[in-house]
């Protein structure tokens, strides 16, 4: 029921930032080769695999070459690309996954199944309800490429770190949602992206 509300919302968006999309869309194949979208696969309600909508902001293939994106020195990143990341403008097609109801727009966000599989069962429980646009660990890591940058090895980092604290904000979400709680996250997700 919660997510039937968020589909209109999506549509206008999409419809506001049509525009928008159409003047990104024409840059990033200006900019560099490949297409418009990255579509990476991630984890849905259900530990199933959907297709996540994304402004590439990469060169071709260079999604094969990790996972993890390591801040303005990561070699696989466009210079339109780094713009697109650094202002969160690559994460807008995801009004795309709300419209197809693969995300609702507020919870915890989708993650790539090979770190998924390496959660504690009751870590799965993120995966009881759908994943989203926005939520408390946007906020809290928005600077999470810098931080990956900037450790030794990012990949263990990100697993032994951010990883398992993400995990524990969105179980604390799952056991206290409530609208306020999804509004709250929206406003402040906003207002931390324009500052």
């Amino acid at each position: 029921m919660k997510h039937l509300t968020h589909i209109p919302f999506s549509l206008v968006g999409l419809l506001v930032l049509l525009p928008f999309f159409v003047v990104v869309a024409v840059a990033i194949l200006v900019d560099s080769k490949g297409g418009v979208f990255f579509l990476q696969t991630r984890l849905g309600k259900g530990n199933v695999d959907f297709k996540l909508f994304k402004f590439r902001n990469i060169g071709v293939n260079a999604g094969r070459m990790g996972q993890l994106t390591i801040g303005g020195n990561d070699s696989r990143i466009t210079r339109l690309g780094y713009f697109l990341f650094k202002y969160k403008l690559d994460e807008l097609p995801q009004l795309i996954n709300v419209l197809l109801s693969n995300i609702s727009l507020v919870g915890p966000r989708p993650e790539v199944r090979r770190y998924v599989d390496l959660n504690t069962p009751g870590q799965y429980q993120v995966l009881s309800i759908k994943p989203v646009l926005m939520d408390y660990t946007s906020t809290k890591y928005v600077d999470e490429s810098e931080l990956l940058a900037k450790a030794e090895n990012p990949g263990q980092f990100y697993l032994k770190s951010i990883m398992p604290n993400k995990l524990a904000i969105n179980l604390t979400y799952i056991e206290n949602r409530s609208l306020w709680t999804d509004m709250g996250i929206l406003f402040k997700t906003i207002s931390k992206i324009l500052s």
